[in-house]
């Protein structure tokens, strides 16, 4: 059987052909490999690139995308699980006074619809098209989305379906939470994500601001054709997609998730892992007790996809989430019944899904493999 650490160098070895540089992160069990391929395109290299656009490694940092999403639905978790704010309590209540929050057919947008996407809101802001993402001339596609223009665009937004009642991906309604918990809070963003949940954790390098020592350590985004793109910011937006993480960070992130499966399936009523506090571990369990069906095989819960394999595919259980900026992609996922997981993080434009649903599912075989043996 190859070890786990030749399973993931493969991986990042075969995305390197396309990508400018990956970083590929598996756990199982116990046991965590963390390797780099390709290069950083910028002036750090990485735990085992020594030198200037080296190979990025553990500690190199990168734009997550949409893996923020979800931090900040463990954030609503984490303030709903200290009384701050109800699951079920409308928008409108955490916004600034005088905004504007469309309904429809009588239901009010709830932070449980925004964090499960059943909103019913757009995907982005008003005045904002999915080509002008990608435009060349457009680099930081987000970077006018403060809280003036977001809710301005709001109040005249109709919504696309009853909220609570379908399942439509939003990045508007994901940084409207993100925006709503920090007005609640009366701290930033960036400040409550740090004290929430990365001080628990012990999170070094999460955070949207990349400063200091660390601004050596931050990736060079590239878009499709390798081509150095500006780095994204998303305003007030940034609840939607504005984190900045490692592999390193991001496998902490993950063990803690799993960590709860664990004592869920021993049948433990706490579960003391020494990465949270007992309150972040009610608030992990929270995101996931939380279950709005999309398929018959696939729901969401506060933040995370949630999917069964057809038993013809092994019935593997997926939890994840993927990301993308101008010049960035990330992809995060685990299997809590089998104790392994996933990451992916890159600086080119290119998708690396498919790569590390693969890598999961031998993971996932492999496991099964030595339960049996």
């Amino acid at each position: 059987m190859t070890d786990l650490g030749s399973l993931v160098q493969e991986t990042a070895s075969r995305l390197a052909e396309r990508h400018v540089g990956v970083v590929v992160a598996a756990i199982a069990g116990d046991s965590v490999e963390i390797r780099g391929a390709g290069r950083t395109g910028g002036g750090y290299g990485g735990a085992s690139g020594g030198g200037r656009d080296g190979v990025p490694g553990a500690d190199t940092v990168f734009e997550i995308g949409s893996v923020t999403k979800v931090f900040t639905a463990l954030l609503l978790a984490r303030m709903a699980v200290a009384g701050t704010v109800d699951l079920d309590e409308p928008l409108v209540g955490l916004l600034p006074e005088g905004a504007r929050v469309p309904s429809r057919d009588g239901q009010e947008i709830t932070l449980r619809h925004l964090a499960t996407h059943t909103s019913g809101l757009p995907r982005l802001p008003r005045g904002m098209f999915l080509s002008s993402l990608l435009h060349p001339s457009a680099p930081d596609p987000y970077a006018g989305c403060t809280t003036d223009v977001l809710l301005r665009g709001l109040a005249e937004t109709g919504l696309r379906a009853t909220p609570g009642h379908r399942f439509r991906y939003s990045n508007l309604g994901a940084g409207l939470l993100g925006l709503a918990l920090a007005h609640r809070a009366g701290a930033a963003y960036e400040t409550l994500v740090a004290r929430e949940i990365c001080a628990p954790l012990g999170l070094a390098d999460t955070g949207v601001t990349v400063d200091g020592e660390r601004a050596g350590c931050l990736a060079q985004g590239h878009d499709r054709r390798r081509r150095p793109v500006s780095p994204w910011h998303l305003a007030d937006l940034v609840g939607a997609g504005g984190l900045r993480s490692t592999a390193a960070d991001l496998v902490t992130f993950v063990r803690a998730q799993l960590d709860v499966s664990i004592g869920e399936s021993a049948g433990e009523s706490a579960v003391q892992v020494g990465r949270g506090t007992g309150e972040l571990i009610e608030a992990i369990r929270l995101s996931r007790e939380v279950k709005q069906r999309i398929n018959p095989y696939a729901w969401i819960h506060l933040g995370w996809m949630g999917q069964r394999l057809h038993p013809r595919q092994g019935a593997h259980l997926w939890i994840w989430h993927n990301g993308g900026t101008g010049g960035f992609v990330s992809f995060v996922g685990f299997d809590p019944e089998r104790g392994v997981a996933v990451i992916v993080l890159g600086n080119t434009q290119r998708s690396v899904d498919r790569a590390g649903f693969d890598l999961l599912r031998t993971l996932e075989t492999r496991a099964l493999e030595t339960e049996r043996s």
